[in-house]
């Protein structure tokens, strides 16, 4: 891999949000600079515009305090489709630029795409769990003589291999989702005053199901922008979430 190198070198009550804030920045880069996820589907990131991933990490093997080098290496790794060592570059730009809005946006969207391909294998998995080893799920239920059918031991392999697989996507998904709320904090720091901020790292909490952070983000919000078109969605929610957490 290019960065050790490097480093030896030197849900339903969420619907309304969700489609206003969550699929902009994730699906189509709202607010990421540069060239976002949206653009390289769009194909605004490909030609001679994209940087080479080789001619951008020799910049950085160069000089690695170049902000600007890691920042067109991500976005080659993105046009790649190289999402890891795009979110790898980016953390190494704003280690260098923490200040830099526009590229934790990004950062924090890259996130999300990350997250949110990780629980699509885990879904995968488990649809063929389902479909190739059935028999695992059923075999304790079936009994003979009294005693209970032992599983298959060909579905029985299968099935543990598969389950390891869709437990190892879940657990990415969490963990992606987590930096991305963490990415969000940060912007928070950055532009205090912004409300779609919080509305942002609202929506990334509660994919990553942080009740707590997402309660705190409106809160933030309505403090902000109390006279927001969106402010009485906004109360709504949050009344219906604090409700939700005296009654769970």
């Amino acid at each position: 891999m290019f960065f050790p190198r490097l480093r030896r070198h030197a849900k339903w009550m969420f619907l309304f949000l969700a489609v206003a804030f969550g699929l902009g920045f994730v699906g189509f880069g709202v607010g990421a600079g540069g060239v976002g996820v949206g653009d390289v589907f769009r194909g605004q990131g490909g030609g001679s515009g994209v940087p080479s991933i080789s001619k951008s990490e020799q910049r950085v093997l160069d000089n690695p305090k170049d902000a600007q080098a890691f920042r067109d290496l991500a976005t080659a790794h993105q046009a790649a489709g190289n999402t890891d060592d795009a979110i790898e570059a980016l953390e190494n730009f704003v280690a260098l630029r923490p200040r830099n809005a526009d590229v934790l946006r990004e950062l924090a969207g890259l996130y999300l795409a990350k997250a949110s391909e990780a629980q699509q294998r885990g879904q995968i998995a488990d649809y063929r769990a389902a479909f190739l080893a059935p028999g695992t799920a059923v075999a304790g239920a079936i009994q003979l003589g009294g005693r209970p059918v032992d599983p298959d031991p060909i579905s029985q392999a299968v099935s543990g291999q598969i389950t390891g697989d869709s437990s190892a996507a879940y657990f990415e998904a969490q963990q992606a989702s987590a930096n991305a709320v963490d990415t969000y904090r940060r912007i928070t720091v950055v532009l205090p005053k912004d409300p779609s901020v919080q509305l942002e790292l609202a929506q990334a909490a509660q994919s990553a199901g942080d009740t707590a952070t997402v309660i705190a983000a409106y809160e933030a919000f309505l403090k902000i922008a109390p006279d927001d078109p969106t402010a009485v969605e906004v109360r709504r929610l949050l009344k219906q979430l604090r409700q939700f957490g005296q009654t769970g």
